[in-house]
């Protein structure tokens, strides 16, 4: 079993939306059986499921007293991959949480206090010794600050070579337990998800006939497998 802790420092840079998106990509291709956990106090996720029709993926409840134990269970089971939802802070339970990660995934928006946040929840995760992966979330579409942020978070560690803009699907998908991929007009938002989980299951290792993967690849590595991330670098 796999897993999968999205983190950030900053409010609103979009965690539970990617999180659930991402456990219903990763179902959908095949990843299977996926788990959630929700330690944002606020509760969002769990909420998000709550209103789900679909019976996957699984919703797990845990504490961080029981987390690592529960952990063990799942991974007995025939569970995955788990992705783990965290509040905007970093405190000792958002340390502990991160203890468990195979992958960190560090959402940021395209504004500079965003970026400055995310270097600063990069620098604990790598003091963890935690591998960590950026993506861009809520951008607009052909603006320079997006091309920006690629380049800044890049100089810090690995980019996701899929950038979610910001959609009013996302948000409206989200209403009733749903994802863009499971709504009947659903374009480019289930690609960029398609795109971001394809990136995440080769970091993971659980991309078919690949073995799993402790360490993250230099960003040339990522550029020759997703040539649009270097290219909008290279653009800035």
């Amino acid at each position: 079993m796999r897993v999968l802790v999205v983190a950030s420092r900053k409010g609103g840079s979009g965690k539970t939306t990617l999180s659930g998106h991402i456990a219903v990509e990763a179902e959908r291709r095949g990843a299977g059986p996926v788990a959630l956990m929700d330690f944002d106090p606020q509760g969002s996720l769990s909420d998000w499921w709550n209103q789900r029709k679909a019976e996957t993926p699984v919703f797990v409840n845990s504490t961080i007293e029981s987390l690592r134990s529960d952990i063990e269970r799942l991974a007995g089971s025939d569970i995955r991959l788990l992705v783990i939802d965290t509040p905007p802070a970093i405190t000792g339970a958002i340390r502990d949480v991160v203890d468990v990660a195979d992958l960190v995934l560090v959402p940021s928006r395209p504004s500079p206090h965003d970026l400055r946040s995310a270097g600063a929840t990069f620098s604990i995760v790598e003091g963890m010794g935690k591998p960590l992966v950026f993506v861009i979330n809520g951008a607009t579409a052909r603006a320079r600050i997006t091309a920006e942020a690629v380049v800044a978070l890049s100089e810090h560690g690995p980019l996701a070579p899929a950038i979610i803009h910001h959609r009013v699907d996302y948000a409206a998908s989200m209403i009733d337990g749903r994802t863009v991929m499971e709504l009947g007009n659903s374009g480019r938002g289930a690609e960029e998800i398609g795109l971001l989980w394809e990136y995440l299951a080769r970091r993971l290792g659980m991309a078919a006939g690949e073995r799993p993967q402790s360490v993250l690849p230099h960003l040339d590595e990522a550029d020759q497998a997703f040539p649009q991330t270097a290219a909008l670098r290279a653009a800035s």
